[in-house]
């Protein structure tokens, strides 16, 4: 009896031990597959792969949804090489009994504008105002909350448009009678920069034009030069660009003073219109945004090179230093621009030691 006693024990005590293994290899296994993101424990993923959750910006982490009634949801179309245009939209948003939290980041794959007026306003709308560019000679800029990136030449379209890849981030907090902007939780430029590379490497795998090597940010994003001013008669601290008595009712923001970007935003204090956006370009690729745009004369008598005079626009291409330069200003058709423009356009040819581009200017 003690012998069949002691046989049932040890068959027990083996059973239990070969249970107790099995659970720890499940628990082992378990632990592996989170560490390595795989199943059973997967992170969502974004913008046809490019970003992970928990991968670094708030907007993309797990506090974004740590609350009651919050959710986060994407919405994708990637490009092809068929169809080479795409569009990712993230979207966060939570609601309680006082407030609304709304946050959306949309990314777009696809050429400019073909339309020339719609061209320079989307241009202006990513190269101007506080924006900078992006480090390590990419052709884009953002300002932390918008971005754009102009992609190799080997992505143009059939008839000759670059192609780039944008994001756009908003965020609003919407209260019973009232709405405000907010963070959207990006992370500041340089996180932009980042985020923007990695869905535009993998935008053009999508649509089989992606380079050798993949684009890369290492070099961090140069601030602004100043904060935006408010008390002025010059403007963006360009000689000759006085506004004399109507500064009074004015702001402006000093944006990029590069040799391949300078930008001089002036806006109305009150209701934040837009007074004029000036803008130089002549990095190559960005340049090449405003091909089909100039025109093939020149806007008006001694202007050098080609350029458009439009109610909303005025736009100039001319030679300097072996590559284009062009000079932009965008602003409503009620205000007549041409002497501030043409202030502004010969400027920024002196400060890079490029002849005058308008009428009036000179070399010294």
């Amino acid at each position: 009896m003690k012998q069949l006693m002691s046989g049932v024990r040890s068959r027990v005590r083996r059973r239990t031990a070969l249970a107790g293994g099995a659970v720890v290899v499940l628990v082992a296994a378990g632990l592996g597959t989170w560490s390595t993101d795989t199943w059973p424990f997967d992170k969502d993923s974004y913008c046809w792969g490019a970003w992970k959750e928990d991968s670094g910006p708030h907007f993309l982490s797990g506090e974004a949804i740590d609350e009651d009634n919050a959710g986060r949801t994407s919405k994708e179309t990637a490009p092809t090489p068929r169809r080479p245009q795409g569009r990712c939209t993230v979207s966060l948003h939570s609601e309680d009994a006082d407030v609304a939290e709304k946050t959306e980041v949309t990314v777009v794959y696809g050429p400019a504008p073909e339309d020339a007026a719609e061209r320079v306003e989307w241009i202006g709308g990513y190269l101007g105002d506080r924006a900078m560019p992006l480090p390590d000679g990419l052709p884009g800029a953002t300002d932390g909350r918008h971005a754009l990136l102009v992609l190799p030449k080997e992505c143009d379209t059939r008839d000759g448009r670059p192609t780039a890849v944008t994001l756009d981030a908003t965020a609003e907090s919407v209260y019973r009678d009232s709405t405000m902007s907010g963070d959207a939780g990006l992370g500041g430029s340089q996180s932009v920069a980042r985020l923007l590379v990695a869905v535009a490497n993998r935008a053009m795998e999508k649509a089989g034009c992606a380079p050798a090597k993949p684009l890369e940010v290492h070099s961090p994003i140069t601030t602004l030069p100043e904060e935006e001013e408010s008390f002025f008669t010059r403007a963006c601290r360009i000689r000759g660009l006085d506004l004399g008595d109507a500064a009074e009712e004015l702001e402006y923001q000093v944006g990029a003073v590069t040799r391949d970007l300078q930008s001089c935003s002036v806006r109305l204090r009150r209701g934040e219109g837009r007074y004029f956006d000036a803008l130089m370009v002549a990095q190559p690729r960005l340049a090449a945004l405003f091909d089909g745009v100039t025109g093939s004369k020149a806007p008006a008598r001694g202007w050098r090179g080609t350029g458009v005079f439009a109610d909303e626009y005025k736009v100039v291409r001319a030679g300097c230093a072996d590559r284009p330069l062009t000079v932009l200003m965008l602003a409503p058709s009620t205000r007549e621009t041409t002497p501030y423009f043409a202030t502004f356009a010969n400027a920024v040819a002196r400060r890079i030691g490029c002849a005058p581009i308008a009428p009036g200017g000179t070399d010294r």
